[in-house]
């Protein structure tokens, strides 16, 4: 009875966390990724204007490569909260290719030393940088300004 206690307030403090984060000046988005297979489960702030959605050039109308995982559940609810349909598949196509940064980044570090583990990545471009924190059950993947240097 107290484990469920205690899980429901981890879930509130991570909520509140994420509020916080979000509320940061510079953060342009965040998300929250399935540990498991990279799907959707939370995002915040404007993910298309970060990279915006390509068209769909598949015919499925909804634009997402049927490689790219759906949200599944998990301990956190799988509500994406975007605006628009475009916003959805912009945090999905975005989504993906961090998962495959990770997976490719996980990878070389498994090769490098198997007894090792990748517990941050920071990705810096001209405009924004990303970070992404391998949780157990999740990744975190937060945007922001890159600041000047």
């Amino acid at each position: 009875m107290a484990e469920k206690g205690l899980s429901s307030v981890n879930i509130e403090s991570m909520e509140e966390a994420l509020h916080r984060l979000s509320k940061k000046p510079g953060v342009k988005a965040w998300l929250m990724l399935d540990r498991s297979n990279g799907a959707v489960l939370k995002t915040n702030g404007q993910i298309a204007t970060v990279r915006p959605a390509k068209p769909s050039s598949n015919g499925n109308n909804n634009g997402v490569s049927s490689s790219l995982p759906t949200p599944t559940g998990g301990s956190f609810s799988t509500d994406v909260h975007t605006n628009t349909s475009n916003e959805s598949l912009a945090a999905q196509e975005l989504a993906s290719m961090v998962w495959s940064f990770l997976s490719s980044a996980g990878s070389l570090v498994d090769e490098i030393d198997s007894e090792d583990e990748l517990k941050l990545l920071r990705l810096r471009t001209k405009k924004q940088e990303f970070v992404i924190v391998p949780e157990p059950k999740y990744l975190l993947v937060v945007i922001h300004d890159t600041p000047p240097a």
